[in-house]
């Protein structure tokens, strides 16, 4: 039998599936590479580089400056920077969260931990906390446990990432395994997020911060993004945990 899952990062994936807070995918996704079949690293790298709309924009690596939610006061109502700073305050979220995981990263990176992961993933993963926020006020997705699975559904229906593969192949694991009474909401919002992501225009690697003055509606029709709103499962039962909050 050929063992293409290293032994040790499977010991560490069944940790996070048992409890996802002892062992996140932030970890998973971080230590995964230096024993990754190359095949499988070879075949993400090549998704994003054969994209018609991702390549272009993941090859010029552009990152913005961080969002300031005193200064998106000055967006007008019904603006792009307008929702965004709704969302981030009625939330009560991290204004800074992306630069704290670039801190975390480049830690790792010195340490030479990341050395197995490909420059372009590392990109990916840290532009992807920059645009993570804005991504739920662009698909309407909720901050909530079940918004947060369905946004992973739609970015994985969008790329292939294994950041996003990775948190629901936890979720599912753990639903099949350990708690049967998570299998109904959570296929309802993986597949509601799926779904919406392969309808919809790629939103990956795109410079939104520079549209935070035009109309959200505008933006969303321009992304395919104009849908009604779909209410997402809430936790059925009291023993649901919590869902690993994720960017990315």
């Amino acid at each position: 039998m050929i063992e293409a899952i290293d032994r040790d990062f499977g010991e560490k994936f069944l940790t996070s599936i048992d409890d996802f807070y002892a062992y996140g995918t932030d970890q998973l996704f971080n230590e995964w590479w230096a024993t990754a079949p190359k095949d499988a690293v070879d075949k993400y790298v090549a998704a994003i580089e054969n994209h018609p709309e991702q390549a272009a924009l993941a090859q010029e690596q552009w990152f913005a400056e961080p969002l300031d939610l005193k200064e998106l006061e000055q967006c007008g109502p019904g603006t792009l920077g307008a929702a965004y700073r709704e969302f981030m305050v009625s939330n009560d979220l991290l204004e800074r969260l992306a630069l704290g995981y670039r801190e975390l990263h480049e830690q790792f990176a010195a340490e030479g931990k990341l050395d197995a992961m490909p420059p372009l993933m590392q990109y990916k993963v840290l532009r992807g906390f920059q645009t993570h926020d804005l991504h739920h006020v662009l698909t309407g997705y909720p901050p909530t446990p079940f918004g947060e699975l369905a946004l992973q559904g739609f970015q994985l229906a969008q790329m292939n990432y294994p950041y996003s593969a990775m948190i629901i192949a936890t979720v599912t694991a753990h639903m099949t395994l350990i708690d049967p009474w998570m299998i109904n909401p959570a296929m309802d919002a993986i597949t509601d997020g799926w779904a919406y992501g392969r309808q919809a225009r790629s939103i990956q690697f795109v410079k939104f911060e520079s549209m935070l003055d035009r109309p959200l509606e505008d933006v969303r029709r321009d992304y395919g993004l104009l849908r009604e709103s779909r209410p997402l499962p809430e936790r059925e039962h009291a023993n649901i945990p919590e869902l690993t909050k994720t960017a990315a």
